[in-house]
């Protein structure tokens, strides 16, 4: 996916104020508006002028694409990366804008109406009607899977991108000590209650929502409550059988490998994967096997596998149905 300079698309500085970047859309709209340009490619200059001032004219959008162009390297293939948008604190009014067609660049950053489903920007829900109660929050924060099965208490600091008195973008930082309940589920929000922008005149605060993603790891994937992890196993433990102690985000276990297993079997541990409230059902565990063979670096182990090579007589392939040779 190309990355989308929105500010060579204006024509303006990287520091340019908002005043700066208002000036700069309206004379290229006036240049490109299909209705009274005559350029050959206006209506689709036009679409890339609206969709570079949707982010810059908006202290939040614009805050979190300089974070991120701040990681693209010029000539690299762009795809945003999985932390993209955690810890920054935008406000609950909807993202939409005034319609239109956007990029794939756009889509991918913000949604097609600048919600993105799997992005840190979403339309608020819920948002209260009282004319001066403070708007709600929105922050999407990063967890360790382990939180999701113990609880914990986090601290952690977000971003609130704002305009100062010259218009241009300030990233103010606080921090929160957050409780996360044991059981949460990836995409979950936690409701921190007044946390949100102060009220007007004397008018409730709104609320913060905090929207829960788990931090990448190696070692585990989800799905919903289920959790999917691969154990590598000897090629005499997958033969014979074993108990292997096995490392879970809940602790080590031990797990009986059945005599007899190959590469690629599913074992389920029912009910180790994340917990659920009273009256739903925990998760599962899935532990995939890999059979890893040793390697025949030494004499021994080449003697070891000529050995087994010759006892045995086993041809996977002829056990297979497939001919010899083929």
């Amino acid at each position: 996916m190309e990355f989308r300079d929105y500010y060579k698309i204006l024509g303006v500085d990287k520091s340019a104020t908002a005043d700066e970047i208002k000036k700069a859309y309206r004379k290229q709209a006036r240049k490109y508006h299909p209705d009274v340009s005559k350029e050959p490619d206006a209506e689709k200059r036009m679409q890339e002028v609206n969709e570079a001032n949707e982010v810059l004219s908006d202290a939040e959008k614009r805050a979190a694409y300089d974070q991120l162009g701040s990681r693209y390297q010029a000539g690299q293939e762009f795809q945003p990366p999985p932390d993209w948008g955690s810890g920054f604190e935008f406000s609950g009014r909807d993202f939409g804008g005034a319609g239109g067609d956007y990029s794939d660049f756009f889509a991918n950053l913000f949604g097609r109406g600048g919600a993105a489903a799997g992005g840190p920007f979403r339309s608020a829900a819920g948002q209260g009607g009282y004319q001066m109660r403070g708007e709600d929050r929105h922050a999407r924060i990063l967890i360790d899977l382990a939180d999701a099965y113990h609880g914990a208490v986090r601290t952690i600091s977000l971003q609130a991108p704002v305009a100062d008195e010259s218009g241009r973008i300030v990233v103010r930082e606080h921090s929160l000590k957050v409780q996360i309940p044991r059981g949460v589920k990836e995409g979950q929000h936690i409701r921190l209650a007044s946390k949100g922008s102060p009220g007007i005149g004397g008018g409730p605060a709104g609320d913060l929502f905090l929207e829960l993603s788990f931090r990448p790891d190696v070692r585990y994937r989800v799905d919903g409550r289920d959790v999917f992890t691969s154990l590598p196993v000897t090629p005499w433990e997958a033969a014979l059988g074993a108990s292997i102690e096995t490392p879970t985000p809940s602790g080590p276990l031990q797990l009986k490998v059945p005599a007899g297993s190959q590469s690629g079997r599913k074992l389920r541990l029912k009910g180790r994967g994340i917990p659920a409230p009273a009256g739903q059902d925990a998760g599962d565990l899935y532990v995939l096997l890999e059979v890893v063979l040793p390697p025949a670096d030494s004499d021994a182990a080449r003697h070891l596998y000529q050995e087994m090579a010759r006892e045995l007589a086993f041809d996977p392939r002829r056990q297979n149905g497939q001919a010899k040779g083929v």
